[in-house]
């Protein structure tokens, strides 16, 4: 089915402007007519129809844009990984952020406390490890246009815990935590632990086939629901430690916020991911699992929640220890898991 962009939900047009400003100072020339002809491929490969030909126009500006930092970045050699064309890639870096992230954290939340968890005792850490290739992880999910990563995240890492305890693997619903967790914004963003209490507090959350995502906020539905998962409770790992955070993923797979919002993560193919970014917290992914390549790469595998084909078919690996305060793009700064 064809998609029409949702201009009603995307931001001022100023915005977009600044955005295809400061793509185009990291951009090089292509010639026009291979770029149309590259935004038609696009649009078809992605099912992209656009209400007016004005938009079409704007749309392929941005394409433009995005392209030509992505060919430049990638033809510059000696990078660990490299850049492609996305659903994402007629989007301004402004337009991905308000569209496709979405984690928010609570104005009374304190980002500096340390926390005592199971995990911290562990030993025993395994040089790689892959919660993937031990079933602990359902397939690549698709938020949409709805910013509840917070909700994907926090799914993720339930299921996983479910399937480690348990030995079934249930897909659950993240369409319950968008409806139903008052103190998160639904699909204007959240955070992981607040999910969890709901969880624990609500003694379950439903399958994915009993409440259905519809990328969107809804009335909750939750007395209708019977629970296919339950936890116990949750914790949080030492933030800003990476070595303590090997040590949860090492026994399970662990929700984390990212910053998740650049050029480089937007545009992400392949790789191990060492592009530039901050801590500004903006996304929700879960941790399921960590290695290191054949050149002594040491890496995070992330599973995102922007279908299949963004990243490594909906995965990217980014690198571990970077030497970075807080983890690189922030990842080790708020990582938390349940407990069943």
């Amino acid at each position: 089915m064809a998609l029409i962009l949702k201009t009603n939900f995307l931001i001022p047009m100023l915005m977009i402007v600044v955005g295809c400003w400061a793509l185009q100072t990291t951009s090089r020339i292509l010639p026009e007519a291979d770029i149309a002809e590259k935004h038609q491929s696009w649009m078809s490969q992605y099912g992209r129809i656009y209400p007016t030909s004005a938009e079409k126009e704007l749309r392929l500006k941005i394409f433009k844009d995005n392209l030509e930092f992505i060919e430049k970045f990638n033809s510059e050699g000696n990078r660990t990984f490299k850049l492609g064309l996305n659903q994402f890639s007629d989007l301004t870096n402004e337009e991905f952020k308000a569209l496709y992230t979405g984690y928010k954290i609570p104005p009374n939340s304190d980002s500096s406390k340390t926390t005592a968890f199971r995990h911290e005792s562990v030993t025993d850490i395994p040089s790689s490890k892959d919660w993937t290739k031990e079933g602990a992880v359902n397939s690549i999910k698709d938020q949409g246009q709805c910013g509840c990563c917070w909700a994907f995240s926090a799914v993720a890492a339930v299921e996983g815990i479910t399937k480690i305890k348990s030995g079934q693997l249930p897909s659950l619903s993240e369409q319950q935590l968008v409806d139903c967790v008052e103190d998160n914004q639904g699909c204007k963003g959240g955070w992981m632990t607040t999910a969890f209490e709901y969880i624990r507090d609500n003694q379950g959350i439903a399958s994915e086939e009993s409440y259905p995502y519809e990328a969107m906020d809804g009335t909750c539905r939750a007395e209708s629901a019977t629970a296919a998962a339950s936890i116990s409770s949750f914790e949080e790992v030492t933030p800003n430690d990476e070595e303590a955070l090997l040590k949860a993923v090492s026994q399970q797979p662990v929700s984390i916020a990212i910053e998740g919002s650049g050029s480089y993560f937007k545009n992400y193919q392949t790789g191990v991911f060492t592009g530039e970014c901050g801590n500004d917290l903006a996304h929700a992914v879960t941790l399921v699992g960590y290695g290191t390549t054949e050149d002594g790469t040491k890496y995070w595998l992330i599973r995102n929640s922007w279908g299949e084909s963004w990243g490594e078919n909906g995965y990217m690996r980014i690198q571990r220890d970077a030497g970075v305060s807080g983890g690189l793009c922030g990842l080790a700064m708020k990582p938390s898991y349940p407990v069943a």
